[in-house]
């Protein structure tokens, strides 16, 4: 079997996103600590997704707009997704939540996860992205990476702004158990997906 295909999203859009700084540190590491998984970086910007706006969900019938076709094409490449859940006023952005829904199929029976960060760590965030992932048919493991408190503040930009290599020592036994899980499980589903596949075939 090739090496498992992972895709780490970015779910911010604004042009003054502290994501970037959390992406690049995630997939250096991410990448350090599995050789067994291909991690790729998503950047919701570079899709220019429109609102949803189709008859219904890809699940029912193809879309029409080409950019959501576009995204679609995209996500379906991956075995499994890590997101970048920044919390906005105790959820996910509206451009996450827009780009899940653009798709269906291509989300399904893959396995998910997440480095979530703000003052709580984005802890109520990466909760209502587990439901809509659940909904979706997404496998939603149970750890996760949290970047909070104290440590949050202290690479922001609007507090210390330090390089987030100044607090992972906090965050790496976190990351380490948590691409353990999702392995597993990015394994297992790319397996049964393989099996039925074979037996549709």
């Amino acid at each position: 079997m090739s090496t498992p295909k992972i895709a780490i999203i970015i779910g911010s859009t604004r042009e003054t996103r502290f994501a970037d700084k959390p992406a690049a540190w995630l997939i250096e590491k991410a990448k350090e600590l599995r050789s067994d998984l291909d991690f790729d970086l998503v950047d919701l910007r570079d899709f220019d997704l429109p609102l949803f706006d189709e008859p219904a969900s890809n699940l029912w019938m193809p879309s029409q707009d080409p950019k959501a076709v576009a995204w679609q094409e995209k996500i379906a490449q991956y075995d499994g997704f890590i997101f970048l859940v920044a919390e906005y006023n105790h959820s996910i952005t509206g451009a996450l939540k827009n780009a899940l829904d653009q798709a269906y199929k291509e989300w399904t029976k893959k396995p998910m996860t997440a480095f979530a960060y703000g003052s709580m760590g984005g802890a109520r965030a990466l909760e209502h992205l587990r439901a809509i992932a659940v909904e979706l048919q997404m496998v939603p493991v149970r750890s996760a990476l949290h970047l909070g408190g104290r440590d949050f503040f202290a690479v922001h930009p609007m507090g210390g702004n330090a390089p987030l290599s100044t607090v992972e020592d906090a965050l790496v036994p976190s990351l380490t158990g948590m691409l353990e899980d999702f392995s597993w499980w990015v394994k297992a589903t790319s397996a049964a997906r393989a099996s039925d596949a074979a037996k549709a075939a």
